[in-house]
């Protein structure tokens, strides 16, 4: 290893770059890793092997069904379509009510559906500062900090609600002692709407960029998920919304957000161990 000198023990440790995406891992290849020091400064060092990414959900498979945004999310598809193997930093599909939305303005519907990064950036990052935000993984957002954190709060005081639409989530299981890549769905084989924070940022040279993250919180005492990750960390899941609360999710004020963050029912999805995929396999719109 390459140590830049600073002593990332104290620091949060982070991952970045391609060592996001186990499908772009080679051998012998360099990977960037970090951590944030005092300040929210991060240190960077390099590795010669590529690193597991420690956290909530980090790869998901969105909609292949194009009719699936109308007829379950109320909402036109995208005109281009995101990713559909979702991995962070990837451009995918979240729905959100507009901003500008009247109503007593007919020709505005109440949902839209947009591609964005997955991984928030936070509309009050500065071009100065940019660089090191775009490389903190931001693509899952506890409940228990979300208030007050400099990358999520504002979004969250603003009530920027989105729901992030996907077929199945990926989770490791850890009991046999090695990492077993699970797939969760719905029992019913019906999609999953995910709450999430979406934001703009007017990126330097660039325009305005969209972001979304999905929101995280406690599963120890999950009679599913909490299986799932290493022993010694706590259990965390994605809030997946039931479709009744699709709506009030989108409305929701910031007061009223917090009590909406629910755990989904356990006999409701359906874990599926998967082997690893071979480089070839992708998936296709239906």
């Amino acid at each position: 290893m390459a140590f830049d000198g600073k002593v990332c023990r104290r620091g949060r440790e982070t991952g970045w770059d391609a060592a996001l995406d186990p499908r772009q891992w080679q051998d012998g290849s360099a990977y960037e890793y970090g951590c944030i020091g005092g300040n929210n400064t991060v240190h960077k060092y390099s590795i010669n092997r590529p690193f597991k990414v420690r956290g909530m959900c980090s790869h998901f498979e969105a909609l292949r069904a194009q009719a699936l945004y109308l007829k379950q999310f109320e909402v036109e598809p995208p005109p281009v379509q995101g990713e559909l193997d979702m991995w962070p930093k990837f451009t995918g599909v979240f729905i959100r009510k507009p901003p500008e939305t009247d109503p007593h303005d007919e020709a505005v519907p109440e949902r839209e559906a947009l591609n964005g990064r997955w991984g928030l950036v936070p509309g009050r990052t500065r071009p100065e500062g940019a660089e090191k935000q775009l490389k903190l993984s931001t693509f899952n957002a506890r409940d228990d900090r979300v208030v007050k954190s400099f990358t999520f709060g504002e979004a969250w005081r603003r009530a920027q609600h989105c729901i992030v639409p996907i077929e199945a989530f990926y989770e490791p299981d850890w009991r046999s002692g090695k990492a077993v890549p699970t797939r969760f769905t719905r029992t019913d084989g019906q999609a999953m709407g995910i709450a999430g924070l979406w934001d703009t940022w007017n990126e330097p040279g660039k325009g305005v960029l969209l972001s979304f993250t999905m929101l995280t919180i406690n599963a120890n005492n999950h009679p599913l998920l909490r299986d799932y990750h290493r022993p010694t960390d706590e259990k965390r899941m994605i809030v997946v919304l039931s479709e009744s609360r699709y709506q009030e999710w989108l409305k929701a004020p910031a007061a009223a957000s917090m009590e909406l963050l629910r755990q989904y029912p356990a006999d409701k999805l359906l874990a599926t161990p998967r082997p690893p995929k071979k480089k070839t396999e992708t998936l296709q719109l239906i």
